[in-house]
């Protein structure tokens, strides 16, 4: 079911805001933040490309953009850098993140052109930007179990899933280890989202789908997108029971696009499984 039919060409970062309640999303190449607010359409149109966002308090949310993590009033529409994100070099930009359940923030980056090892994965916390992971291709599937002791990432070019244990402040401890192979499948890894039974929920770039994996790895079932490239996943609405889903134009000619009317928009499907609360980040 489409919740929002204004096509993005990159789109990406769903959130679900528990105060607001309120879902926002990044056309990332488009340079906006997208939202609706009491059924009217609101967008947000900025200088560099933004990718993701965390929740500050009812109207500030941290913003991650291409060369800064910065702080943005949705109503006055103010910003404030809190950081500087690989600034000296123009080459990249960041693409996947999530706040964490310790009031952090981690953040991917890649290159523009999605140039080899050219990305990382950081985390801010208390002020501090600390590089966690490096020479990653394209930055994905960033999320975290409920119980705060587990995060997921991806190079979503190797078709891969990795996990990784988090300490009691949690920064990872010990080497990331493989948690989801997609093997021989077509499809890319892209954003991904934990629900509240510990189920990951993976968006599969070129196969039309979210699908849920058990924290073992096994295949819990698939949600149909009426797009071919789902890029991330975010649970919210009405007792967080309500999946959506970004996509993206990227990547498709114009016979795909004509074939595929509905690519590049928002999507929702009610009653899937329950999400976690998006966790409030602590600037």
């Amino acid at each position: 079911m489409i919740f929002d039919n204004r096509p993005c060409d990159l789109g990406e970062g769903p959130l679900w805001h528990p105060i607001r309640r309120q879902l926002f999303w990044f056309d990332i190449t488009g340079q906006r933040m997208l939202s609706t607010e009491k059924g009217e359409a609101r967008q947000w149109r900025f200088p560099e490309m933004v990718s993701a966002a965390g929740w500050v308090d009812r109207d500030m949310l941290l913003i991650a953009g291409e060369r800064d993590l910065f702080l943005f009033d949705v109503e006055t529409e103010e910003t404030q850098t809190l950081v500087e994100l690989e600034a000296g070099n123009r080459s990249t930009r960041s693409n996947d993140g999530r706040a964490d359940p310790y009031g952090g923030f981690w953040i991917g980056t890649m290159g523009k052109n999605a140039e080899p090892g050219a990305g990382a994965i950081y985390r801010y916390y208390q002020g501090e930007l600390r590089q966690l992971f490096k020479g990653i291709t394209v930055t994905n599937a960033i999320s975290f179990t409920p119980d705060g002791r587990t995060a997921h990432f991806s190079d979503s070019m190797t078709r891969q899933v990795m996990r990784v244990a988090l300490d009691a402040a949690g920064w990872p401890k010990g080497e990331p280890e493989l948690y989801l192979d997609l093997g021989d499948d077509p499809s890319f890894p892209d954003g991904a989202v934990v629900d509240a039974e510990g189920l990951l929920w993976l968006a599969q770039w070129g196969a039309s789908r979210v699908s849920a994996f058990a924290p073992d790895g096994s295949l819990v079932r698939h949600v149909a997108i009426e797009a071919p490239n789902a890029s991330c996943p975010a649970f919210g609405g009405q007792d967080l029971t309500t999946l959506f889903c970004t996509s993206a134009l990227q990547d498709m000619d114009q016979a795909a696009r004509t074939a595929n009317p509905n690519a590049g928009m928002t999507f929702m499907a009610e009653g899937i499984a329950r999400g976690q609360l998006e966790h409030r980040v602590h600037p």
